[in-house]
């Protein structure tokens, strides 16, 4: 995952059950933050941004992700359109500008 960008797009991994898609992206991250090459940053957007909030259980896999230095990024247009200001525990507040800082310069591994 070195010199890597995660684009996290939903609060799910993959189409299909909600409950199971949950998991699987709670997984993802559990077993992501064990490695030795984490990525440069996690850049939520859409739905991914409900990740970081107290209802996810992925957002404590993504706030140890930040206590190790991993830049955890939620898009300002996407928070306030689903009105979550003020429900984030796990990351901060950053643009799409900056995405495109990142994608410009690391390659991207889109979730969704």
């Amino acid at each position: 995952m070195k010199n890597k960008v995660i684009l996290l797009a939903s609060d799910q991994l993959g189409k299909g059950d909600t409950e199971l898609g949950e998991g699987i992206l709670e997984t993802f991250f559990t077993i992501l933050k064990q490695k030795e090459e984490l990525p440069v940053a996690v850049f939520c957007m859409n739905r991914g941004v409900f990740t970081l909030t107290e209802n996810s259980l992925v957002s404590l896999q993504l706030k140890e992700l930040e206590e190790k230095g991993i830049d955890v990024l939620a898009c300002k247009t996407c928070v306030d359109y689903y009105e979550l200001n003020d429900k984030l525990t796990a990351g901060k507040i950053s643009g799409m500008a900056q995405f495109i800082e990142l994608a410009s310069k690391y390659e991207v591994i889109t979730l969704s």
